[in-house]
C-alpha cells in the first residue's frame, strides 16, 4: 500500500508540472427514433471490448426488467438479448454502480447483447470506462470481451429508461467513423508501454499483442504506410523523498526518472530503476535504429527480449539484452552512448523528452493508463487486439489511401530475409532456426534432408541423429593437413563430438596434437626410439632391431634373413631341376617323333615280301 501510495504522489507531481488533461475519447450516438429523442450525442469509449473505428454499427436499445446493473448472469433470470433471424442487434442499456463496468459487459455479452450501454449515476462530465486494477481479480476475463462499450450520461440514460418504460422503440446508430482523425496517406501512432513482464494479465496482454501484430507493424512501416513511435512512462521522486531507500531502489539519476516496482514489493526481486533502465534501453535502440533507417527492429528486440530474458528466469539484465541485440545486428556502442549514466546527477535527454511527451498536448490528453496506444493523435480505447488496433489504424487513413491490408486479410512478411530474423544461422551449410510464420517469425531449429537439429534456435543448434556429419559436419571440429581430413563427428553416434585417436579437445571447436612421445603412451620398449607426428607418431628401433607396433617391442632382423635367403635356394634349385627334367621329355619325345618319320619313308620304297624281316629289324630297333 505505502509503495502505491508513492507512485501515485510521483504522478501527480509529474501531471502537475504542465498543463496536463485527461481527455475522455468519444464516439456519437444517434437515435433515429422515437422522434421526441431524435438527435446526436456523445458517449465516452470504454478500454475494453472492440470499438468499430471507422464504421457504425445500428440497433436497438433494450433495458433489462431484472439484474439493471448486469453484475450477474442474466441467465440466472432466464433473459436472453440474441437477435432472431432479421431483427436489429440488441444494444443493452444498463445502470452503473455495485461492480465492475467490464464484467457488466461480460454479462450483456454472454446474453447475446451486440454492443453495451452504461447510463452514468450522477451528474458528472463523461468519463473513460477502464479495466479493473491489478491484483483486483477481475483482470482475467477482458480479452474475452468483444462487443463495443460506451458510456452514456445520466440525462440520457434517464429518457432511453423513460422511452422503454413507454413502450417505445429506440433505434440507435453507434459511429466511430470521427472517433480516429484521417488526414492524409499515412498513420502516424505511438504505443506507451513498459519492459515489466510482472505486473499480471496486463502485461501479458500488451506482450501478447506486440507479438501478434509485430509483423503486420513492420509491413507497414516498411512501405511507408505507417510512422510508428513507442514511448515509456517514467515519474520522478518528491525532492524530500530523493535519499529515501524507496527513491533509490525505483530511481535513477538521483530521483529524476523512476518506475514502480515489479512486483510491489521493495525486499524481494527487481527494483523499479532497472526497468527505468530497460525501458531507456528500448526507447535508445528504437533510435539507434530509426537512424540506420530500421526503426521495424523494436518489435523483434521487444518480442525477442521478453521470450530470453524474463525477469522469472532472472535473465532481465543488460548481458541478455546485449546478446539480442547484436543478434538483431546493432551497434552495442551506440545504444550504451544514448543510455548514458544512471549513477549521475543530471537529466537524460531521452527519458526528459519522454516525460515531456506524457503531459497532453492539443487534442491529445495526457498518458496515465499503460498500455496507451495513440493513433493520429487521438487515444485509441479498446481491447489491445491485432484485429481491432488494425481495423483502428485503417480508419486513420484518408478514403482510399489505405493499404492492401485495410481491405483484405492476406497479409505475410519473411522476416528471415532479413539478418536471418535475429535466429541461429550456420554460414557455412546456409541452415538458419528462423521460420516465417503468419505472427511473425519463430527461431526454432530445423529438420534438414531427413536430420533434426537441436538447441534454444537463437545462438545455437546442432544435428543429432544418424547422418547428422552429412550437414555441416554436425556442428563439430573438422581440419585438413597434408591432403589427409581429420573430423570430430562420428555417424554412427546420434550426438555429441569426439576427437580422432592421436587427437584431443572438446571436438567442436577444437582438436590439438597428443604428443605421444612425451606423454608416454606409446613407443616405451627398452630400444625404441619415438618421434611425435600431427595426430600419430614414428617409432623406429636402434641398429639391426625391428619395431613391431602391436606388441610395441622390437625384434632381430638377423634371424628373419637366413630364413629367407634358404628359401630363396630352395625354390632356385627346384625351378633347375624342373628345367633339366622338362628338356629331357622334350629330347625323347622330339627323337621317336622323327623315327617314325623315316621309317614311314622307307616303307615306301622297300619290297612287299621284305615287310615281314623289315618288321622283325623295326622290333630290334625299338628294344
Amino acid at each position: 500500500m505505502i509503495g502505491k501510495l508513492w507512485v501515485s504522489l510521483c504522478v501527480l507531481l509529474l501531471l502537475g508540472l504542465g498543463d496536463g488533461k485527461f481527455l475522455v475519447e468519444k464516439n456519437s450516438l444517434r437515435i433515429t427514433s422515437p422522434k421526441s429523442l431524435e438527435d446526436v450525442y456523445e458517449c465516452a469509449i470504454g478500454n475494453f471490448g472492440i470499438p468499430q473505428y471507422g464504421g457504425t454499427m445500428r440497433g436497438i436499445v433494450v433495458y433489462p426488467k431484472a439484474n439493471r446493473k448486469g453484475c450477474r448472469s442474466f441467465d440466472e433470470f432466464d433473459q436472453s438479448f440474441k437477435s432472431k433471424s432479421g431483427d436489429l442487434p440488441t444494444f443493452l442499456l444498463v445502470d452503473r454502480g455495485d461492480c465492475y463496468f467490464t464484467t457488466k459487459a461480460l454479462n450483456a455479452q454472454n446474453a447475446g447483447a451486440a454492443a453495451v450501454l452504461v447510463t452514468d449515476d450522477k451528474v458528472e462530465p463523461l468519463l473513460t470506462m477502464d479495466t479493473p486494477e491489478e491484483g483486483s481479480g477481475g483482470a482475467n476475463y477482458i480479452q474475452n470481451i468483444t462487443i463495443p462499450a460506451a458510456l452514456i450520461t445520466k440525462k440520457l440514460g434517464d429518457s432511453l429508461k423513460e422511452a422503454v418504460e413507454n413502450g417505445d422503440m429506440i433505434n440507435v446508430y453507434l459511429d466511430w467513423r470521427e472517433s480516429i482523425l484521417h488526414p492524409d496517406e499515412r498513420v502516424e501512432y505511438e504505443l506507451w508501454t513498459n519492459s515489466n513482464d510482472e505486473c499480471g494479465p496486463k502485461c501479458d496482454m500488451q506482450m501478447e499483442f506486440v507479438k501478434s501484430f509485430k509483423g503486420v507493424a513492420q509491413i507497414l512501416e516498411q512501405k511507408g504506410y505507417t510512422q510508428f513511435t513507442p514511448h515509456y512512462i517514467t515519474w520522478f521522486c518528491p525532492e524530500s523523498f530523493i535519499q529515501s531507500k524507496k527513491c533509490k531502489s525505483q530511481c535513477i539519476n538521483n530521483g529524476r526518472y523512476c518506475a514502480p516496482d515489479p512486483e510491489q514489493d521493495f525486499t524481494t526481486g527487481y527494483d523499479g530503476r532497472e526497468v527505468v533502465i530497460q525501458n531507456l534501453r528500448q526507447v535508445c535502440l528504437f533510435k539507434v535504429a530509426n537512424e540506420i533507417g530500421k526503426p521495424w527492429l523494436w518489435w523483434d528486440y521487444v518480442t525477442d527480449f521478453a521470450i530470453r530474458c524474463p525477469m522469472k528466469e532472472n535473465k532481465y539484465n543488460k548481458e541478455c539484452a546485449d546478446q539480442v541485440i547484436q543478434s538483431l545486428g546493432l551497434e552495442l556502442k551506440e545504444i550504451d552512448k544514448c543510455i548514458g549514466d544512471p549513477e549521475a546527477d543530471e537529466e537524460n535527454p531521452i527519458l526528459k523528452a519522454e516525460q515531456e511527451a506524457q503531459i497532453g498536448q492539443g487534442s491529445r490528453g495526457d498518458v496515465t493508463i499503460l498500455p496507451t496506444l495513440i493513433i493520429n493523435n487521438r487515444q485509441y480505447r479498446g481491447k489491445l487486439g491485432k484485429s481491432a488496433v488494425l481495423k483502428a489504424l485503417c480508419s486513420g487513413f484518408e478514403e482510399t489511401t489505405e493499404p492492401a491490408v485495410c481491405l483484405s486479410e492476406d497479409l505475410e512478411t519473411n522476416e528471415c530475409l532479413e539478418n536471418n530474423g535475429g535466429c541461429w544461422h550456420d554460414q557455412a551449410s546456409g541452415v538458419s532456426a528462423c521460420k516465417d510464420t503468419f505472427r511473425g517469425r519463430v527461431c526454432e531449429c530445423p529438420v534438414v534432408q531427413g536430420i533434426k537439429f537441436v538447441g534454444d534456435g537463437y545462438t545455437h543448434c546442432e544435428a543429432s541423429g544418424s547422418g547428422r556429419c552429412v550437414i555441416n559436419n554436425g556442428g563439430c571440429w573438422k581440419f585438413t593437413r597434408d591432403n589427409k581430413t581429420y573430423s570430430a563427428c562420428l555417424n554412427e553416434e546420434s550426438e555429441g563430438c569426439k576427437c580422432p585417436p592421436g587427437l584431443k579437445g572438446d571436438g567442436i571447436n577444437t582438436c590439438e596434437d597428443i604428443d605421444e612421445c612425451k606423454e608416454k603412451t606409446a613407443c616405451q620398449c627398452k630400444d625404441c626410439k619415438c618421434i611425435n607426428t600431427w595426430g600419430s607418431y614414428e617409432c623406429s628401433c636402434s641398429g639391426d632391431l625391428l619395431y613391431i607396433k602391436e606388441h610395441d617391442t622390437c625384434i632381430s632382423k638377423e634371424g628373419s634373413s637366413e630364413v629367407g635367403f634358404g628359401f630363396l635356394w630352395v625354390i632356385f634349385f627346384g625351378l633347375a631341376i624342373a628345367g633339366v627334367g622338362a628338356y629331357a621329355v622334350y629330347k625323347y619325345r622330339l627323337r621317336r617323333y622323327m623315327d617314325s618319320e623315316i621309317r614311314a619313308i622307307m616303307a615306301q620304297y622297300m619290297p612287299l615280301g621284305s615287310q615281314g624281316e623289315a618288321q622283325s629289324h623295326n622290333s630290334l630297333a625299338d628294344i
